[in-house]
């Protein structure tokens, strides 16, 4: 693969201009994308109309730039969630149906949460979670869950490296959280994220004893009915876990 005059290959290039889009932003001027990708406006512009020719980015008048329904279509359709959520569906629509209030599905990537579902209704409280958004380990339900029941040795690597942005987080408090939750089953987070809201989330394990995921509820702050929520959702993710393929 050539490499270009920085040392990256076409295929870090591309990366970098796919990634250059934020959460959230569905279009980018083409000079605001170079700007964003770190790459000269005349490789940007080459790439761009390269992808384009393949699906994965759209071009539109003035300069604008789009990720493409093509790129969406190859992630949905090969991605290695697919069978977890397909699998989980039922059971966090059983969930909302009796909540009324946000349900979410994660999975570990790298020291976050990485939610590759969510269900929400109007009336519901806010719900800082995204489908293919992350959060920090620390500050998710969904992360300690499934940071809590992975092997020792990730954990020691995790809390070894550990740094919280704003220096109002230990890796002692995270290391006390992460027990926590391994004891008790479950992680429960109130008003970190959002004032309002309380995160409750429980691991989903496979047939093989992985944690392959953690689902999870966003309910009012006011509502902390743990004997009900605990047990709804421990239910759910045995489900779900016993629907996953070996």
């Amino acid at each position: 693969m050539a490499n270009s005059t920085s040392g990256d290959s076409v295929v870090d290039r591309v990366v970098r201009v796919i990634e250059a889009f934020p959460e959230g932003v569905t279009s980018l001027q083409l000079t605001e994308l170079a700007e964003r990708s770190g790459l000269p406006l005349s490789s940007t512009h080459r790439l761009v109309r390269q992808l384009a020719g393949h699906g994965l980015l759209d071009t539109g008048a003035g300069g604008t730039v789009r990720l493409g329904l093509r790129l969406w279509e190859l992630v949905n359709r090969n991605s290695p969630t697919l069978a977890l959520r397909q699998a989980a569906m039922p059971f966090m629509e059983d969930i909302q149906q009796v909540l009324h209030q946000n349900v979410n599905l994660a999975v570990l990537e790298g020291w976050e949460a990485l939610f590759v579902e969510r269900l929400s209704r109007r009336g519901s409280v806010a719900n800082r979670a995204r489908v293919a958004g992350r959060m920090p380990v620390h500050i998710s339900s969904a992360g300690l869950a499934l940071m809590s029941h992975q092997p020792k040795g990730l954990q020691a690597e995790y809390l070894k490296q550990f740094q919280d942005p704003t220096g109002k987080v230990t890796a002692d408090v995270v290391r006390h959280l992460l027990a926590e939750s391994a004891q008790q089953g479950y992680a429960q987070l109130a008003g970190v994220v959002d004032p309002d809201t309380w995160g409750i989330a429980v691991p989903v394990i496979d047939r093989k004893r992985r944690t392959v995921a953690a689902l999870g509820v966003v309910v009012p702050l006011a509502e902390m009915r743990l004997q009900a929520l605990v047990p709804a959702l421990q239910t759910a993710a045995r489900g779900i876990g016993r629907q996953l393929a070996d």
